[in-house]
């Protein structure tokens, strides 16, 4: 549906900007009282243009990009204890303890302990490893699922 959506508004934008294109060509060829008509056409046509121009802008960059940003914060609220963390700088540690917005964590064979913000936290390989395994097993039970139901109907056949 996203892509059918981009192709639509890109549709649209390229054929303001064509009517905007002849309205600028007509002015070019006009004379007298016809071309103060055509120039005033040709800057609302611009005016439009520029607007659908902004508005696929919105939609392809800026609010991706906040849906982002939102699940990254959500992600770094919801950090547990025992989470395995990546920070933004590389570093990979076990939550230890977490405050407000700082997370003690220890890294490394010696167990040193860091504290971190939480704004630094890129990644909790921890969830996104019990994320994975839910979804294969979702997989997984969806297919004995048809397999079950397939087996049901060969057998009243």
């Amino acid at each position: 549906m996203k892509k059918s959506f981009i192709r639509f508004l890109t549709a649209i934008v390229s054929a303001v900007s064509a009517m905007s294109l002849m309205s600028v060509t007509a002015f070019a060829e006009g004379e007298g009282q016809a071309t103060t008509a055509t120039a005033g056409g040709s800057f609302s046509g611009m005016l439009i243009s520029m607007g659908l121009l902004l508005v696929v802008m919105y939609f392809l960059f800026m609010r991706p990009q906040k849906k982002k940003e939102k699940e990254t914060k959500n992600m770094q609220d919801n950090v547990q204890i025992g989470d395995e963390i990546v920070t933004y700088g590389g570093m990979v540690g076990i939550v230890v303890r977490k405050g407000d917005d700082n997370v003690v964590i220890e890294t490394g064979g010696e167990k040193n302990k860091i504290r971190i913000k939480t704004w630094a936290i890129s990644e909790n390989t921890t969830a996104k490893e019990k994320a994975a395994a839910e979804e294969k097993a979702a997989k997984k039970a969806k297919m004995t699922l048809s397999k079950e139901k397939d087996d049901s109907e060969d057998k009243k056949s």
